[in-house]
């Protein structure tokens, strides 16, 4: 492996001609310059100059070293570049995963405020409902998961993640915009046990059910789908009504479907989940930071 010290050396000899015109341009002395070149020489095993009068010439291996210093140098400097640029925040590549309400709410506000800070630092999206999504960082496959938990069906974290709690996130129920109970500002989930009932994720349907158990009733689930707007279209159609994560309420689509708050509030918990030796990675660090900000903007609203 070549010092790159004194391969800078090297080529600057071989621009100059001379050990005498290399020390004046590098700022040392002559002795300095010669004994950088004889550690050259041994590194590579052989003699890469020869002395002819008052200049230095070549040798054969000096030849093909001069043909590959200029290449090796200009590659260390760029990498160096990369390098300073990336543990100054000015670059980076980060994989975030998140469940689909957090994907359009919370991520795309972050990103946001990311390209204004930072511009050089990416991000790649992916989109997992928890506990799939967790597996992913444990996998290596993405650097942030964003994923939420119930109280009482919270699973056991990997322990090789450290959690980050974002927000909590009030749960909602969508409805006609004309259905009676639209009128009241928050809702009672027992006075809605007679209601025909559309049903998301497995992890949410898995909550709804125990909260309704908990009320003494089962609901009548006719349609379960995890797509949002499906969710959305079906509740305006009349077809039944939903409990939903409030930050869905942000992207309510239909002027015929209402959000209504539960009373007693119910709520879920939004984190982000990240590996912990990642979150010295600058890159990282900076898209934890602007997720934590936009999280804090609206638990202040």
């Amino acid at each position: 492996m070549f010092d790159s010290r004194l391969l800078r050396t090297f080529d600057e000899v071989v621009r100059a001609g001379s050990y005498s015109a290399a020390a004046r341009a590098l700022g040392y002395t002559q002795p300095a310059i010669t004994q950088q070149m004889k550690a050259l020489e041994r590194s590579v095993g052989t003699p890469l100059f020869v002395r002819v009068g008052r200049r230095m010439r070549l040798t054969e291996a000096g030849e093909a070293l001069a043909r590959h210093a200029g290449i090796i140098l200009e590659n260390l400097s760029v990498a160096q570049e990369q390098m300073t640029a990336l543990t100054r925040l000015h670059s980076g590549r980060v994989r975030v995963c998140s469940f689909p309400s957090a994907g359009a709410t919370l991520v795309p506000e972050a990103l946001a405020r990311l390209a204004t800070d930072s511009p050089g630092v990416r991000v790649e999206l992916q989109e997992s409902e928890p506990p799939e999504s967790l597996e992913r960082v444990v996998r290596g496959e993405a650097d942030i998961t964003l994923a939420f938990t119930y109280p009482g069906l919270r699973e056991q974290v990997p322990e090789e993640l450290v959690e980050i709690p974002l927000l909590e996130d009030q749960l909602t129920v969508v409805m006609p915009a004309g259905h009676a109970m639209a009128q009241r500002r928050a809702v009672k989930l027992e006075d809605l046990a007679e209601e025909r009932w559309i049903a998301g994720c497995l992890r949410c349907r898995t909550n709804f059910l125990h909260e309704c158990a908990e009320l003494g009733f089962a609901p009548d689930i006719v349609f379960t789908t995890d797509d949002i707007l499906v969710v959305q279209s079906l509740v305006a159609k009349g077809l039944g009504i939903a409990m939903m994560p409030g930050l869905v309420l942000s992207f309510l689509v239909h002027d015929r479907v209402a959000g209504r708050a539960l009373d007693p509030a119910s709520r879920r918990q939004v984190s982000a989940y990240v590996l912990r030796e990642h979150l010295s990675i600058p890159a990282t660090a900076m898209v934890l930071d602007e997720l934590k900000a936009v999280a804090a903007d609206r638990v202040g609203c």
